[in-house]
């Protein structure tokens, strides 16, 4: 199980500059859990005692405004660390994660997480890289979701879903990934109305398409067009 744990840490992007005697120094003090759909992992505020790996399904991470509105500021899948900077930091998750889907994670105490960094240097490194990466990615999402025309915001983000998940489909790009109207609005940072709206028209223009069990990109063209304006 320790080489099969192993290798999925190399698929992650926290884990996967690390060297392979890192990696199953890692895989050694992890385990594996499911959550159910609607499961929370953690909320904003809990001590950060466990580091989650997404190794199936797909989580989202959200924060709730004073207005009582969530913000989405990520969705992680398969390979993704979600609450590797509140743990690295000791400090409480400044977000809440749950479960969009049926997922399991590999999980890590702190505890061991830091019993690893203390005696191995070489693994230090290789995840301050990683940890630098996801940054830079929180970064660039954080100004995505508060900059551009509401709609351009939503095609950026059926783009980015369409590179990392798409599979092919007869009439183009499909992601399956079911969110709801809400679960968009929380992720653009807008209104369900808004959100209801753009969609609408979308499946109307044959841009995207609502799917039982996710979306299809029918026009990438036209996608791309709305978001660069």
């Amino acid at each position: 199980m320790t080489g099969d744990v192993g290798e999925l840490l190399r698929q992650s992007v926290l884990f996967r500059r690390l060297k392979p005697d890192d990696r199953q120094r890692v895989a050694a003090v992890s385990v594996v859990r499911a959550f159910d759909k609607g499961a929370a992992l953690f909320s904003e505020g809990d001590e950060s005692d466990l580091l989650y790996t997404v190794l199936t399904g797909h989580v989202k991470v959200f924060k709730t405004t004073a207005r009582g509105t969530d913000m989405i500021l990520e969705l992680f899948g398969p390979g993704d660390p979600v609450g590797a900077v509140a743990v690295y930091e000791s400090r409480p998750y400044p977000a809440s994660a749950v479960a969009l889907e049926p997922t399991t994670c590999l999980v890590i105490q702190r505890q061991a997480f830091f019993a690893l960094l203390e005696a191995s240097p070489s693994l230090v490194r290789g995840l301050l890289v990683g940890l630098t990466h996801r940054l830079i990615e929180l970064t660039n999402r954080l100004a995505e979701v508060t900059g551009g025309r509401i709609e351009g915001r939503l095609a950026r983000f059926f783009l980015k879903l369409a590179s990392e998940m798409g599979q092919p489909h007869a009439d183009g790009t499909f992601i399956p990934l079911a969110l709801s109207r809400q679960e968009l609005a929380d992720t653009i940072g807008t209104t369900i109305e808004t959100s209801i709206r753009i969609m609408s028209r979308w499946g109307k223009d044959d841009i995207v398409r609502t799917d039982k069990d996710g979306f299809v990109v029918v026009n990438r063209a036209a996608l791309e067009a709305v978001a660069l304006s």
